[in-house]
């Protein structure tokens, strides 16, 4: 089995978090996005790895430090790391095949900015498994169309009309990826594309044509990073989980003084918490210090100094200086407020 990752995006939703830190990279519940999704994936499809193949974008954003961190979560999961890298965002399709060379045998294709906890049963039947999940507002997503066998026989983008409740979440499973890679091949060379770009969606609706067989698989929970609300909402239910998991989720060198800490959080190593409230739903990444604040429903990631906070859905980067009475504060990288 192989997993394939695009990621060359540079997550401009969630700005000003993805100005200096890909979005991918970004922390929730203490770890990066695309590094929760990848031990996931390969936790719930409980077979060996055999190649984890990473799509990146401009070396300049996704440089040598990105590289090593994403080659050092393969090997640790017993994968040969592969990268590739995307030099122009023309869609979905054209980043898979930028990493054409690793597209053959059974493979998952998983967007690196949502999170899931899901049971992943492969349906032995199927040349593919696109997974979703049920929603309130289809109308905001991609859906799948079922026939009376519960198969997928069409993928609509944004219906204005009720087509089905079963959004896509962009985490695929194909038998045989080089069957997606001949489609996709196809939608290259003959330029077809979809909003100015080539789409995955085009090469799968080119395996249908010819019979493929889709079915569906179901996700116990989907949580998205696409913008600092949300971004703050995963964290939380992140955290819930975790802590239900019975995850060590506080550092033992974390330095408590006359603080009070609200289950569930993360805090990193050689955090100071002096006279703070930190809780609920609070991650802190190494080396932060919080003083005469009150902290909750929030990210704050490393080496970044809080004082005179009441900080609630909130998102700060890392090495910023906040000084203030702000509460739901978007800050970035080496921001200070004061």
């Amino acid at each position: 089995m192989k997993i394939i990752v695009p990621m060359a995006g540079r997550g401009s939703r969630l700005r000003p978090h993805s100005l200096t830190v890909p979005k991918p990279l970004i922390p929730v519940a203490g770890e990066p996005i695309v590094h929760r999704l990848v031990k996931d994936i390969a936790k719930v499809l409980n077979q060996p790895i055999e190649e984890i193949a990473f799509v990146l974008g401009d070396p300049a954003f996704f440089g040598d430090d990105v590289v090593e961190s994403l080659e050092n979560l393969a090997k640790s999961l017993g994968a040969k790391p592969t990268i590739y890298r995307q030099d122009q965002p023309l869609g979905t399709g054209h980043a898979i095949m930028c990493a054409k060379d690793s597209l053959s045998g059974p493979a998952v294709i998983a967007y690196a900015d949502t999170l899931i906890r899901a049971d992943f049963n492969l349906d032995e039947e199927a040349d593919s498994v696109i997974w979703v999940k049920q929603v309130d507002n289809p109308e905001a997503y991609g859906v799948v169309k079922l026939n009376d066998n519960n198969e997928i026989v069409e993928l609509v983008e944004k219906s204005k009309f009720f087509v089905s409740d079963l959004a896509v979440i962009g985490i695929y499973y194909f038998k045989d990826v080089s069957v997606l890679k001949d489609e996709l091949q196809h939608v290259l060379d003959n330029n077809i594309v979809n909003g100015g770009e080539y789409q995955i969606n085009d090469g799968i609706k080119g395996m249908m044509a010819k019979g493929k067989v889709f079915k569906t698989g179901k996700v116990d929970e989907w949580m998205d990073c696409g913008n600092k609300t949300v971004t703050v909402e995963t964290n939380a239910r992140m955290l819930n989980f975790l802590f239900e998991d019975n995850e060590k989720l506080i550092a033992d060198s974390v330095e408590i003084k006359n603080s009070k800490i609200i289950q569930p959080c993360f805090i990193g190593e050689n955090v100071v918490l002096n006279d703070a409230t930190i809780g609920p739903h609070v991650s802190i990444g190494n080396n932060t210090t919080i003083e005469a604040s009150t902290v909750k429903n929030s990210l704050i990631q490393s080496h970044s100094s809080i004082k005179n906070a009441n900080l609630d859905e909130a998102m700060i980067g890392n090495h910023a200086t906040f000084d203030g009475n702000f509460t739901k504060v978007s800050l970035g990288d080496y921001t200070t407020l004061e």
